[in-house]
């Protein structure tokens, strides 16, 4: 059976008093509506239309081509935003999903068991409920004394009974598709608000006969509709637990997950180790028997198996299998470490590729650089990479040496096998096997600290002293 999904994200979300659209603020790094749509991807969903309100074209950049676009001119309701894509699904057989881009806690579990209750039951609607503690502001739903569904009467427009109700309307609906339209076409807006509410299309179909029901789902969390930062903390809560739950289950193991935060989209393999303090985010993906942490930052990188990771800060960046990074170093965008490379700590790494094997222990800045294998990077090594105008390359071969506090002013390459004495700076390239030296001779003058310490022991002070 055809499915389609019709997600309502026309409101501008006043209440979040942002400049950010209310849809396009994130909870664990994914803006709510890319959550909702996600789910879409994953029902297999033949039409998505999203229905978005003037100045939404931020949410149209960021969906791009995975979804089609209705517009709501004027906020008139949840009926009338979707009566909005008629014009694109009015026409089409099947089922359509009806969902909100602020709530971004929707189970696929649920949707799956809406689809199967339209099927079995041969549903005109399905309506997703929940039970709460405190249904304030929430619609309530109606049923018979058999317990089937009536309707659902809007906060305002309860009775005193009514409002007592705690099985509340989450909004979210699986409608026959053509049957959804011709009910829209029914619906006035005969309330307190005003409106045209997408609920009396349960009222409307009922009184045509047609068959309803009803899944509710034991997790009231899928209901959380954001329309301020309370919720959308409360939101980010729910999920940060689902997430860190689901990878302990597939064999991740984390110290303390509530203190550790995992983004929607990374991977994580079996047998790795979340030390706390650990921020995992964006496409972040880490392979398996890693340990990751404590305190540690990664944006967007790829862990291979068997990486160490510890008070660290990775931003875009490759690390080899096996390899050890930390404490306190930063591997900004375009850093790439092989198999076993050791990265320690304070050491700063960008745009620069390092082979099996290599070091750079501590106190140093490797940029714009292709660096071989086993090649060693002594204390306080830099590659000097800018000139104020442009950036250059330092090339370095297979089993060099780099002597500490070596400056290597690029561009420049070491060869091959070759030593870098301590304290050199170097403007030419040094060939293969080759050992290079640049740095002052010493002369040593015997006496001469205490002629020195005796002098400016005698010099006058002056006032400000």
């Amino acid at each position: 059976m055809r499915i389609n999904g019709i997600v309502l994200a026309a409101g501008q979300g006043k209440r979040m008093k942002s400049k950010l659209y209310k849809v396009l603020h994130p909870v664990c790094g994914k803006p709510m509506v890319g959550h909702v749509v996600d789910l879409l991807d994953r029902l297999d969903c033949e039409r998505r239309i999203v229905v978005v309100g003037h100045g939404a074209d931020k949410v149209k950049d960021y969906l791009g081509s995975r979804t089609e676009f209705a517009l709501q001119e004027q906020q008139l309701g949840t009926g009338h935003a979707v009566l909005q894509a008629k014009e694109v699904l009015g026409a089409e057989e099947g089922l359509t999903f009806v969902l909100y881009g602020d709530t971004p806690l929707i189970k696929e579990e649920s949707l799956q068991e809406m689809i199967r209750l339209a099927k079995e039951q041969s549903a005109a609607g399905v309506v997703l409920t929940a039970e709460v503690e405190i249904p304030f502001g929430l619609g309530r739903i109606l049923r018979d004394e058999n317990g089937s569904l009536v309707g659902i009467v809007e906060e305002k427009d309860c009775t005193p009974e009514q409002a007592a109700i705690r099985e509340i309307n989450t909004g979210i609906y699986c409608f026959d598709n053509r049957k959804l339209f011709a009910a829209l076409e029914q619906v006035t807006n005969q309330n307190a608000q005003g409106e045209y509410y997408l609920t009396d299309v349960i009222s409307i179909l009922r009184q045509a006969g047609e068959t309803l029901a009803v899944y509710k789902t034991p997790d009231s969390t899928e209901g959380i509709g954001v329309n301020d930062r309370v919720a959308l903390s409360e939101a980010e809560a729910v999920m940060k637990e689902r997430i860190n739950r689901k990878h302990m289950l597939n064999g991740v193991s984390i110290q303390d997950p509530s203190a550790t935060y995992i983004e929607a989209d990374v991977v994580i393999g079996s047998d790795t180790r979340l030390l706390p303090g650990t921020i995992l985010r964006g496409a972040t993906v880490i392979g398996e028997d890693c340990v990751i942490g404590p305190n540690t930052d990664i944006t967007d990188s790829d862990i291979a198996d068997g990486a160490e990771i510890k008070h660290s800060v990775l931003l875009e960046a490759s690390v080899g299998r096996s390899a050890t990074v930390g404490p306190f170093a930063y591997l900004r965008p375009g850093a790439k470490l092989g198999e076993k490379v050791k990265v320690g700590d304070f050491v700063e790494i960008k745009n620069a590729t390092l082979g099996a094997g290599s070091k750079v222990s501590h106190l140093s800045y490797v940029g714009d650089a292709v660096v071989g294998k086993n090649v060693n990077m002594g204390c306080g090594s830099i590659t000097v990479n800018y000139d104020g105008f442009n950036k250059h390359k330092t090339e370095i071969g297979d089993d060099a040496f780099v002597g500490s506090n070596v400056n290597l002013i690029a561009p420049v390459t070491i060869g091959k096998g070759a030593f870098v004495v301590a304290g050199s700076t170097i403007t030419k390239n040094v060939e293969e096997d080759s050992l290079a030296v640049a740095r002052e001779r010493q002369s040593n003058k015997a006496g001469y600290a205490a002629k020195l310490r005796a002098r400016l022991k005698n010099r006058p002070k002056d006032e400000d002293e």
